[in-house]
């Protein structure tokens, strides 16, 4: 019996010493931030999976692009979306949103404020109205709070004097040593603004406006100093987008650029520490498909 006891003692103190030996980190293992730039021709869409399992989807393309986003939510098996930021009310933002509206569960909108009178823009609100979702007007410096592994910080939104793409919602999103800048079709005037105002550097960058000659100065993009840059455009798109000054200042920046027009879906995932670009399509094909 008692060498029987003293088994256990010697078991019970080993089960001790491979507990201690666990590292603490092993018990909470950080989720990944999934920010995925849909290709949705010329126009905005962008869906953020949050680490602790939020879904935001910030726009929603041009009219046409709701079907695209809701087969994207279907194949992500997301059937919910827990915030939706409509940056500013142009078409080419807003223009899918209605049919989003009609076949997911949105749980609540931030909005930028501005109004527009559009047809497109009364049938978002329409949906809004009919599903009876909670809307508040987006706050400069405003924190959205809806996963506290993320930072989520307004740096622009609307005002009086200001026209639609001024008005835009512009997002820094940091999750612990990685920041993306998310910046809708703000233009030059809000960049001098929010280099006077906030830290703008950042690993990514959603440069603003498709890449048109309103905005992306150097003198910002320097202070950013993006290692990626995203555009998204269509490659047939009447604007000239993107023009190549700003082009060059990504090159003069050394920031790789990816573009939806190019490589299609864009996904990037990060743990905080480092983070991965993952195209959904082969630039190449691009080339092969014109060919024939």
């Amino acid at each position: 019996m008692c060498c029987h006891k003293r088994l256990i003692s010697i078991l019970l103190l080993f089960a001790y010493f491979i507990l201690l030996s666990i590292p603490v980190s092993a018990e909470v293992k950080p989720g990944l931030l999934k920010v995925h730039f849909l290709d949705v021709g010329q126009g905005d869409s962008i869906l953020m999976n949050t680490p602790s399992g939020k879904n935001i989807l910030i726009d929603g393309g041009p009219p046409g692009s709701g079907k695209k986003i809701i087969a994207y939510l279907k194949e992500k098996q997301i059937d919910r979306i827990d915030l939706l930021i409509t940056t500013h009310p142009d078409i080419d933002h807003i223009g899918g949103l209605p049919q989003v509206l009609k076949k997911v569960k949105v749980k609540q909108v931030v909005d930028s404020g501005k109004l527009h009178t559009t047809r497109t823009y009364a049938k978002y609100i329409q949906q809004i109205i009919k599903h009876d979702i909670p809307v508040r007007l987006a706050e400069k410096n405003e924190l959205l709070r809806i996963d506290p592994m993320l930072t989520i910080r307004i740096l622009n939104t609307y005002g009086n004097s200001k026209n639609n793409n001024q008005s835009s919602i512009a997002l820094k999103v940091t999750y612990d040593d990685i920041d993306l800048l998310l910046m809708s079709d703000v233009e030059m005037k809000q960049e001098k603004e929010f280099l006077k105002s906030y830290d703008v550097n950042a690993e990514i960058i959603k440069v603003a406006h498709h890449g048109s000659n309103t905005s992306s100065s150097l003198d910002f993009l320097k202070a950013v100093s993006p290692e990626t840059a995203i555009l998204t455009y269509s490659i047939e798109n009447d604007y000239g987008h993107p023009v190549d000054r700003v082009i060059r200042n990504l090159y003069k920046v050394k920031s790789d650029i990816y573009s939806t027009a190019v490589f299609g879906d864009l996904e990037i995932r990060t743990d905080g520490k480092s983070y991965l670009v993952l195209p959904s399509r082969d630039p190449l094909s691009n080339i092969r498909k014109e060919a024939g």
